[in-house]
């Protein structure tokens, strides 16, 4: 009989084992949803910290299961066009805005092996972006963060992380 007892708690705490060393989510799994943009950090190549879109920035990253996202990042304190028309915005008025904004979506690919996102651009507010594609390490993945850092940020302007916390 107590054999019997050690040998079928043997086996239960074998396959209980067995169900934690199994694998999480995917990468791909665990990114698709809505993140709601906490902040980007630009680190320059002497060190220096920026924050192009301040430091309480709104906006938000959205991946699809079928592969599309779409992001918006959007200074906290971008400025209101004085004429409140879109359309009729004073030169400086749409400068600054251009400045302190950025929208993308295109479809995106998860290399599980190297933990990275890659974006392909179909379009982007900076139109310069339209068709590349852009590969964004990540840095951490959990249940409700998500950093991402493109290590090449154009112009030799160094690197940006962006931080994310999934909208509840």
């Amino acid at each position: 009989m107590m054999l019997r007892t050690i040998a079928a708690l043997l086996a239960l705490a074998l396959s209980a084992g067995a169900t934690a060393a199994q694998p999480s989510a995917s990468l791909k799994d665990a990114i698709v949803g809505s993140w709601n943009f906490v902040v980007a950090e630009v680190t320059a190549p002497d060190g220096k910290k920026s924050f192009p879109f301040g430091e309480t920035p709104k906006g938000i990253l959205i991946f699809t299961a079928d592969g599309h996202f779409a992001q918006i990042h959007i200074a906290g304190d971008v400025p209101k066009i004085a004429s409140n028309n879109r359309l009729t915005g004073t030169p400086e008025e749409y400068a600054e805005i251009m400045r302190r904004s950025l929208s993308v979506f295109g479809t995106y690919t998860v290399d599980e092996g190297n933990s990275t996102v890659t974006y392909n651009i179909i379009s982007a507010s900076f139109p310069n972006w339209q068709g590349e594609s852009q590969t964004r390490a990540i840095d951490k993945l959990t249940a409700d963060e998500f950093v991402n850092t493109n290590r090449s940020v154009a112009g030799g302007r160094g690197s940006a992380s962006n931080f994310y916390r999934r909208v509840k």
